[in-house]
């Protein structure tokens, strides 16, 4: 399937009639009149004035992907599939992982458990690579997975050859490795360095050094004006992201990062504290005024995902999220329970900024996310449009400021939603 894919993206304009296409593709020529048949609307090949079907390069392409998903569901659950990926094209979102190969550096992870999930669910990569240094993490995701396009490496971010490796002929990487606990990361500092900022230059190593053309590392709202040294890594892995486009040259490799903020769940959440402490009617508050971004797993994944469809290579990807009152998520788990205010830890903030204000000059606005471009490039950019508009003067994105709120009530509902709460 690779070899033909690669074959059929050098032919350009050349249009193939329906025998050569029922050639090419391995599949008769009444079953493509059927799947014409079948996928009216949704897709339909040209044809001669004379009435013959032509197909184009881009019409193999989606034969192809009919071919493959048609092997495990119906004609009718593969012309959702592709009216799903039509909507996503026009608003942008769009990327093919079809026949992809994969790699995600803590791919064991809360976000990479989940991103490798819709990947498979919603996709058909060619395969994706799990990478992460936990044996007992990859055996027990391997037995819940069950899934043959799955393989599950051990290494560190810190090894630049094992990096290297793994990255063979891979497409995309998304770099979701990294130590995250801010406690831990004051007490350990050494130890964060060299897996989130030497262990980011070694994933951008790995990619120059296999020409991979689309790799997004994950980064948080605590690499904005870091107080702490978790932040403080996460800025220098950011922008050694960014600027790794200079070293490209000619090959097709684009780094791009995606920032947001908390993420409901995820490893090292507040969530399970409160679920515990309830029990003995309290919960612990570092501070009522505290506020947060919020977002879920799913929202992490899908920005990814439009990011890899919209990088031309150095933007940073911000999700326009809510806010939140730590006061009010207290309240949604723990109704009517004490809260016990214990002061603001190490290296905390009182408000969190996924945006600054320096930043704002750089940064266009969507709809739904905001795009901080480098400030400058010396690296030539792929001519994707991403139809944004400056934001106004002045503008810096923080979560005591925001136009978006979760009030109690809301935080609640949606912690049931996700399975935290009954």
């Amino acid at each position: 399937m690779a070899d033909y894919k690669r074959n059929i993206s050098c032919l350009n304009g050349e249009l193939f009639s329906i025998r050569q296409a029922s050639e090419k593709l391995g599949v008769p020529a009444t079953t493509l009149r059927h799947w014409e048949k079948v996928l009216q609307g949704v897709w339909k090949p040209s044809r001669t004035k004379g009435g013959q079907r032509r197909y184009s390069a881009k019409d193999m392409d989606v034969l192809l992907k009919v071919k493959h998903l048609s092997e495990n569901m119906s004609l009718a659950a593969v012309r959702e599939t592709l009216l799903k990926d039509g909507d996503q094209e026009e608003k942008g979102v769009f990327f093919d992982w079809t026949d992809k190969l994969v790699l995600v550096t803590g791919g064991t992870g809360s976000f990479g458990k989940a991103f490798v999930r819709y990947l498979l669910k919603e996709h058909h990569p060619r395969a994706v690579r799990v990478y992460s240094r936990d044996e007992l993490k990859q055996y027990q995701m391997q037995k819940e997975f069950d899934d043959s396009r799955l393989r599950f490496l051990i290494g560190d971010v810190r090894d630049r050859k094992r990096l290297i490796k793994a990255a063979r002929k891979v497409d995309v990487i998304i770099h979701a490795a990294a130590m995250k606990h801010v406690p831990i990361c004051e007490y350990n500092p050494f130890e964060a360095v060299k897996t989130n900022v030497w262990g980011t230059q070694n994933v951008i190593d790995a990619a120059l050094e296999n020409e991979v053309s689309n790799v997004i590392i994950l980064s948080t709202d605590k690499a904005v004006n870091p107080v702490n040294l978790y932040g403080a890594t996460k800025l220098c892995a950011e922008k050694v992201f960014v600027h790794a486009n200079v070293y490209s040259g000619d090959r097709p490799t684009r780094f791009a990062c995606v920032r947001y903020g908390n993420v409901i769940g995820s490893r090292g959440s507040v969530i399970p504290l409160f679920l515990e402490q309830m029990k003995n009617g309290y919960v612990t508050v570092t501070d009522p005024r505290m506020t947060r971004f919020w977002l879920t797993l799913s929202e992490a994944v899908r920005l990814v995902v439009r990011a890899l469809s919209m990088m031309n290579g150095g933007e940073i990807f911000v999700p326009r999220i809510p806010s939140m009152k730590i006061t009010d998520l207290a309240k949604a788990i723990a109704p009517g329970c004490r809260q016990k205010i214990i002061g603001i830890r190490p290296g905390e903030k009182l408000h969190e900024l996924l945006i600054s204000e320096c930043e704002g000059w750089y940064t266009d606005e969507l709809d739904d996310l905001y795009v901080i471009h480098a400030n400058h490039k010396t690296w030539r950019p792929r001519n994707i449009s991403l139809k944004g508009r400056p934001v106004p003067e002045g503008f810096y994105y923080s979560s005591n400021k925001n136009d978006k709120w979760l009030n109690s009530n809301d935080l609640r509902e949606l912690l049931i939603k996700e399975g935290f709460l009954k």
